[in-house]
C-alpha cells in the first residue's frame, strides 16, 4: 500500500501543469506558452534517449566483454529502433487515422462551438498525442521508482519520487500547451483523461517494476517515447511558426530547456 500511494504521488502531480489551461491570454503569450512546452518536451527527448541508449551502450559493452551472451546486444539494439519506429511512425499513422474519424463524426453543432476549422478539437488532439508519449516516457520512471523500492533501497525511492513528481508538474504544463488562450471552456473531464494518460503510467510502472524487472521493456518503453514526443514536437512548431515569429519562438524553448534540466537536477543529486 505503501508503494502505490508513492506512485500515485509521483504521477498524479502531473495535474499541478493543468491550471495554465484556464488562462485567457494573448496570441502571442500563447504562441510563447506553447513554445516553453515544446523546450520541455525537447528536453524529455534528450533525458529519455540518453537513458535508453545507455542501456543499449553498457549490454553491447557487456557482450564485447564476454560478460553477456551477444543475442541480448542485438536484442538490445533492435529493441530501441522499434521503439522509435513504434513512437515516431506509429503515433503518425494514429494522428491520420484519428484526425480523419474525429472529421467525419463530428456534428454541426460541434463545428459551431469550435470554429469553422475545427481548431478546438484539433487542440484537444494535439494535447491527447503529447500526453500519450508523456506517459510512455513517465512508465519508465515508475519502473525506475519501483526497482529501487523492491531492492531495499527506500530513500533513493522516496528521492526519485520528490524529483519525478516535480518534473511531472512541468509535463503537465507541457500537454496543456496546444490548450492555452482556448477560446471556449476545456471540458473537466479532457483534464482528466489527459491527466490519467500522461500521470497514470508512472503508478503502473511502479508496481510493474516492483515486481518485475525487465532491461528490454524498459528500453522499449524510452524509446517509444523519445520517437513519440519528437513527432508532437514537430506537429506543434509546424502550428507555432504560423502565429510568432523566431525570437518569440527560440525564447519559450529555451527558457522550457531551463525547467526542465532544473527540475531532473533533483533527481540526478538524489543519486538517480
Amino acid at each position: 500500500m505503501q508503494l502505490l500511494i508513492l506512485g500515485a504521488i509521483a504521477g498524479f502531480t502531473i495535474f499541478l501543469g493543468f491550471p495554465v489551461a484556464l488562462a485567457d491570454v494573448s496570441p502571442r503569450t500563447k504562441a510563447f506558452l506553447n513554445s516553453l512546452a515544446i523546450g520541455i518536451l525537447v528536453f524529455l527527448v534528450v533525458d529519455v534517449f540518453s537513458h535508453a541508449w545507455s542501456s543499449v551502450t553498457t549490454s553491447v559493452t557487456d557482450s564485447l566483454l564476454g560478460h553477456a551472451p551477444i543475442a541480448s546486444a542485438i536484442a538490445m539494439l533492435i529493441t530501441i529502433f522499434v521503439g522509435i519506429a513504434l513512437g515516431l511512425i506509429g503515433l503518425a499513422y494514429y494522428e491520420k487515422r484519428y484526425m480523419r474519424s474525429v472529421a467525419k463524426t463530428e456534428t454541426k453543432l460541434e463545428r459551431s462551438m469550435a470554429g469553422k476549422d475545427g481548431g478546438e478539437i484539433n487542440r484537444y488532439k494535439l494535447a491527447t498525442m503529447i500526453a500519450i508519449g508523456i506517459g510512455a516516457h513517465n512508465l519508465s520512471e515508475g519502473l525506475a521508482i519501483g526497482q529501487s523500492y523492491a531492492a531495499g533501497v527506500i530513500g533513493l525511492a522516496i528521492i526519485l519520487i520528490i524529483g519525478f513528481g516535480v518534473h511531472n508538474a512541468t509535463e503537465g504544463f507541457g500537454i496543456m500547451g496546444p490548450l492555452t488562450g482556448s477560446k471556449k471552456k476545456v471540458p473537466v473531464g479532457l483534464l482528466v483523461k489527459l491527466g490519467l494518460i500522461g500521470g497514470g503510467p508512472t503508478f503502473i510502472g511502479t508496481l510493474l517494476g516492483s515486481i518485475w524487472v525487465s532491461p528490454i521493456l524498459y528500453v522499449l518503453f524510452l524509446s517509444f517515447a523519445g520517437g513519440a514526443l519528437v513527432f508532437v514536437i514537430l506537429l506543434m512548431y509546424s502550428v507555432i511558426i504560423k502565429q510568432t515569429s523566431n525570437s518569440v519562438i527560440t525564447s519559450g524553448i529555451l527558457l522550457g530547456l531551463v525547467f526542465g534540466f532544473l527540475t531532473d537536477l533533483i533527481v540526478t543529486i538524489g543519486g538517480a
